[in-house]
């Protein structure tokens, strides 16, 4: 069946559109032109920058701009925008035209068709004006930075959410293992006694404090340049336009927005995106350390650590029948190092602009909101799927705690650093624990204290090796100098 189109002209020229396409012609300029990526902006997007339009039509009929009836109409528009009632006429590429304007006249011929129906028009009648009406008092130039700042506080809450949710997963598993005693190890060699607990504990603080660095790096977010046009001197749009703006997104949100303490700043700069971001990566960065921890405690289970066990949730081999891989932290893994790019994206993106203006604003907000979209339901499905069905192998922990001889250490206040790493070398030579070879010594009368040159009994080598626990503890053995 052959699509039907519809005639419409701007000041290039005439252009055939979609018969039943709610955008227009510049809309339609930009889908040929720029047949990039095939995908389109993000849903945070496309409602941001419909609230910023329902409510630049109440400020501008409350200023005497713009008549009751457009504004009206306007207004219904753009909140079925923010509903998602028209989200497949929102069809240009994130790689578009330089500052967003593709993206802009999208939203604004959208609402401008659909107003232009609600008010008895037909499709491209445009008895609502993209430019006129839907977009007066702004500029490209304005409204998407103030975009993507509301675009990236609308899932704020959600990505914080699925921070603290894992991180208090996390949690419950350092309280459940607590009592796993196990080899501490640095340099992915063996160590002093750790707990399993603590291991997990630290695991669900750092992912709180990057939930925290995140919240303090979204307070730039809140301050908006909304009604500085397009250099900043707010040319076209009413003295008290970006104050009304400004409350009226604030009520609208239920957030503490506040108008930018200089609109040329907040033209040219793109610091506050590029500290968000950078936020993110951290988490990312985070996570991946993480991701790659529980890869190796669980590596095995016959020839690796194996001192936890992640959930089996699909085959691991399409050869190997039985094989069963971490695949939850693997896709952890790719999601962390795809946010890491798209930060470096935002960074490169950032320091890009130029005089008055930074053309690269597109590219900034989608790979903000990706970033968000994909945290969120990675860290969603990595807590669920994965963090809350983890298992500690405690035979195997006290296995390789047994054969670990830098359990010595505990003896380095009594037999001084140099007889201790003697002792630590002849016990692994020998594939003697630590503990039977200090006893074996202490029975024979070769052990002496470091300082005193007292000769050391059995009953002080027991007392400094037998509680493990208290090496996990801190502190100095009894005795000790």
């Amino acid at each position: 069946m052959t699509e039907s189109f519809r005639l419409e002209r701007d000041s290039l020229g005439e252009l055939a559109v979609p018969a039943q396409a709610y955008y227009g012609i510049q809309t339609q300029r930009a889908v040929l032109n720029f047949p990039i990526s095939g995908r389109r902006p993000y849903r945070a997007f496309i409602w941001s920058m419909a609230l910023i339009k329902a409510c630049a039509a109440q400020v501008n009929h409350q200023l005497g701009l713009l008549d009751e009836r457009r504004a009206a109409a306007i207004q219904q528009a753009a909140q079925e925008v923010m509903d998602g009632k028209w989200d497949e006429h929102f069809v240009v590429d994130p790689f578009q035209a330089g500052a967003g304007t593709s993206h802009n006249m999208n939203v604004n011929e959208v609402i401008a068709n659909r107003a232009t129906q609600l008010l008895g028009g037909g499709l491209g009648e445009y008895c609502v004006h993209p430019n006129d009406h839907v977009n007066m008092a702004q500029s490209t130039n304005d409204t998407i930075p103030t975009a993507i700042r509301l675009g990236c506080l609308w899932r704020l809450a959600e990505l914080l959410q699925s921070v603290k949710s894992l991180s208090e997963a996390f949690r419950q598993k350092a309280h459940e293992f607590d009592d796993v005693l196990k080899s501490g190890r640095t340099h992915l060699q063996d160590a002093v006694p750790i707990r399993l607990g603590q291991e997990f504990g630290a695991y669900a603080r750092a992912i709180e404090r990057d939930g925290e660095r995140i919240q303090r790096a979204a307070q730039g977010l809140y301050r908006l340049g909304i009604g500085g046009t397009a250099v900043g001197s707010g040319l076209n749009a009413h003295p008290r336009y970006r104050f009304r703006m400004v409350e009226c997104l604030s009520q609208r949100t239920g957030w503490e927005l506040s108008p930018s303490d200089n609109l040329f700043e907040s033209m040219q700069s793109m610091a506050d995106f590029a500290e968000f971001s950078a936020a993110l990566r951290t988490l990312a960065i985070t996570l991946t350390r993480i991701a790659n921890d529980l890869r190796l405690l669980a590596s095995g289970p016959a020839t690796g650590l194996d001192e936890i066990r992640l959930p089996a949730v699909q085959p691991g081999s399409s050869i190997m029948p039985g094989k069963v891989n971490p695949v939850m932290a693997e896709m952890l893994n790719m999601v962390m190092y795809y946010v890491q790019g798209l930060d470096h994206t935002v960074a490169l993106a950032s320091q890009a602009g130029q005089l008055e203006l930074n053309v690269m604003m597109p590219i900034i907000g989608h790979c903000l909101f990706e970033s968000m979209h994909l945290l969120i339901n990675a860290l969603t499905v990595f807590t669920e799927k994965c963090v809350v069905g983890i298992q500690a192998n405690r035979p195997k922990a006290a296995a390789w705690l047994e054969k670990n001889a830098i359990l010595v250490t505990a003896l380095n206040p009594l037999i001084g650093y140099g007889t201790a790493a003697a002792l630590a070398k002849e016990a692994m030579a020998s594939d003697l624990s630590v503990r039977d070879l200090a006893l074996q010594k202490a029975r024979s009368g070769e052990l002496h204290h470091h300082e005193s040159g007292k000769v050391l009994g059995e009953a002080e080598v027991e007392a400094a090796l037998k509680d493990i626990w208290h090496m996990t503890e801190g502190g100095i053995l009894e005795g000790g100098t």
